[in-house]
């Protein structure tokens, strides 16, 4: 708004959401396919009821559970009636080719990885492949790393959103962290190292929101449409079971991302049929009589 209190008629603003960890999966694993499903369309009933509407989703990976092609039949179903445009990307539960199979207009890179660029408004989206199908950790090859860095030489003016699946910096939450010295992490902190339209690389995979820096960029982790990842930054032995929490029935959630005049800011939100609490029935301006403050 104005500093009048008058509605700007040019405001330039776009919102994008992400949404991340969706595990859809299937009737052999009956628990999981009810309670993820309800909770991805708890997320998209909330992303589709925001003001404004955000002009495209970003799906950053593990979108089904073991990536089978019943799974991509299910979210198929699940993501049917979606009215905003969504740009998918792959997770360590994905399976390449079932997935294009399922989504064949999805572009991949001449080496077959599913590494695009889109243009969404003013800004630019960079979805890449951290997918290895032999490891739940994140991977960045020679291959990948380098349609990144031509991928940038070909807009460098252009703001730039990457989306990937595997975060490229701790969280503190140990069994979950890739270390600085991954290769696939040094060789992604090389291609981004000084690339001033990079405004943000968003992330899941640790099911939890978080925000950390690589290489001079803000790396910007979204929280699970399916269940949390347990907050717990003790210390812990990957051989020796000690019985901690691991994962927690907390809210469904998901980023906005708001891009407004040049300014780029996001938002963790969590989905749910909240009640009003406080509504607009008095103006905010000071003399203008009473106003609510938050």
């Amino acid at each position: 708004m104005q500093r009048d209190g008058r509605p700007d008629q040019e405001a330039a603003m776009l919102t994008i959401a992400q949404i991340t960890d969706l595990h859809i999966t299937t009737d052999k694993d009956p628990l999981n396919q009810k309670r993820n499903a309800a909770r991805l369309r708890a997320v998209l009933q909330s992303i589709h009821a925001l003001q404004p509407r955000p002009v495209a989703i970003i799906a950053s990976g593990d979108l089904v559970d073991r990536g089978e092609a019943e799974e991509y039949a299910e979210l198929r179903a699940i993501l049917r009636d979606v009215e905003i445009p969504i740009h998918m990307g792959l997770g360590n539960h994905d399976k390449r080719a079932p997935f294009l199979t399922a989504y064949p207009a999805t572009p991949v890179d001449g080496a077959g990885f599913v590494q695009y660029a889109v243009d969404i408004g003013e800004l630019r989206l960079i979805m890449l492949d951290t997918l290895d199908e032999t490891s739940g950790d994140g991977a960045f090859c020679a291959d990948r790393a380098d349609w990144l860095a031509r991928t940038l030489d070909q807009a460098p003016d252009r703001p730039t959103i990457i989306a990937l699946h595997h975060p490229p910096i701790a969280s503190g939450i140990q069994w979950m962290d890739p270390s600085p010295s991954d290769p696939w992490v040094r060789r992604l902190a090389e291609v981004l190292e000084g690339r001033k339209q990079v405004l943000t690389a968003v992330c899941g995979h640790t099911h939890r929101a978080f925000h950390g820096v690589l290489a001079g960029q803000l790396i910007s982790a979204s929280p699970a449409t399916s269940i949390q990842l347990t907050l717990n930054l003790t210390p812990v032995d990957m051989r020796v079971p000690d019985g901690r929490e691991i994962l927690v029935d907390e809210p469904a959630g998901y980023t906005l991302l708001m891009w407004d005049r040049g300014r780029l800011t996001t938002h963790t939100c969590v989905a749910g049929p909240f009640e009003p609490a406080v509504m607009y029935e008095h103006p905010f301006l000071k003399d203008s009589g009473p106003s609510m403050r938050a």
